[in-house]
């Protein structure tokens, strides 16, 4: 009799609740139309195809033979698709400047969200004078365009002895990039809740173990755009790097490293396109694998009231 009342009484509640609506992919729950919703999607479709577009074009000059750019075939791999241009670039050295610039990249990147994070900690959470001005002349410096600079960076490097090295095009990155992830790790500050810090010092931590431990891991999403921010900065540099590395094959990054393939009277298309696309795979791992952090709001719900 238990299980036969047990079957009943789910059968019941079965019959009782509302069947579900099968979803489908333009089933929305803001009421708009089917036609509103197929428009939507297919400018979307538009746009994606427009953005990459580009990029299936220089795949495809990338697989041509010899230094072929013009070609009546649209396809995006020619007939005579061959890997020699990706050979060819290789064994210009496209593999060691590629590992140059991650070397200066990552270390340009994690320099940069060190001074930043603590920077941007002192202007959120204290109040000292000229806090303002400091943070207006910030701002300002980001206005002042990279070839500005491009003679008091060389003077400096001179004087200080770091014309042909690494050490030079990091500090000169790091000080082009901070002020703008000051702003943005300030702006993520201001709306983490103090109370959390005050909470840990009551329970015994200090100031600075409340910034490791409680800050820090909160701050994951602005930390990651920070980063990605200093690195796609200082992957993409051209000008600051020629000043500083000059001429010397031996440290080049990529960016002057391509730049060799473009001769005053020829330019090699077929390895220049293979090397852009070579370059771009780092970026894209790096971006695939920290997306999962660049989440907003982990601090939802970690204050009650």
């Amino acid at each position: 009799m238990t299980t036969r009342n047990a079957t009943l009484d789910t059968s019941t509640l079965e019959q009782k609740q509302p069947k579900r609506r099968k979803t489908n992919f333009f089933r929305a729950n803001r009421g708009d139309s089917k036609f509103k919703r197929l428009i939507i999607h297919l400018i979307l479709i538009g746009y994606c195809i427009i953005s990459i577009y580009p990029l299936l074009r220089i795949f495809s000059v990338s697989l041509r033979p010899g230094n072929r750019v013009l070609s009546t075939d649209l396809s995006i791999i020619p007939p005579d698709a061959t890997l020699e241009n990706y050979k060819k670039v290789i064994d210009e050295g496209l593999l060691q400047w590629i590992w140059n610039s991650l070397a200066v990249t990552i270390t340009t990147s994690i320099v940069g969200v060190i001074i930043a994070a603590t920077s941007a900690y002192a202007f959120s959470r204290y109040k000292f004078k000229g806090r303002t001005t400091l943070l207006i002349y910030l701002l300002t410096t980001q206005m002042i365009p990279t070839a500005m600079l491009m003679v008091p960076i060389y003077i400096l490097a001179i004087k200080l002895g770091l014309i042909g090295t690494y050490r030079g095009l990091v500090i000169a990155y790091s000080v082009t990039s901070v002020p703008f992830s000051i702003w943005i790790l300030k702006g993520y500050y201001d709306t983490i809740p103090t109370e959390l810090e005050e909470a840990a010092i009551i329970d015994g931590a200090s100031p600075l173990q409340a910034f490791l431990k409680i800050i820090l891991p909160l701050s994951t999403p602005a930390l990651s755009i920070t980063f990605l921010f200093n690195f796609s900065q200082a992957w993409n540099e051209f000008l600051i790097a020629r000043v500083i590395l000059g001429s010397n094959e031996a440290i080049l990054t990529w960016p002057l490293g391509l730049n060799r393939l473009m001769g005053q009277y020829l330019v090699q298309w077929g390895q220049y396109n293979a090397g852009a696309i070579m370059v771009s795979i780092p970026v894209m791992i790096l971006f695939m694998a920290m997306s999962k952090y660049m989440i907003s709001g982990l601090t939802l719900g970690s204050v009650k009231g």
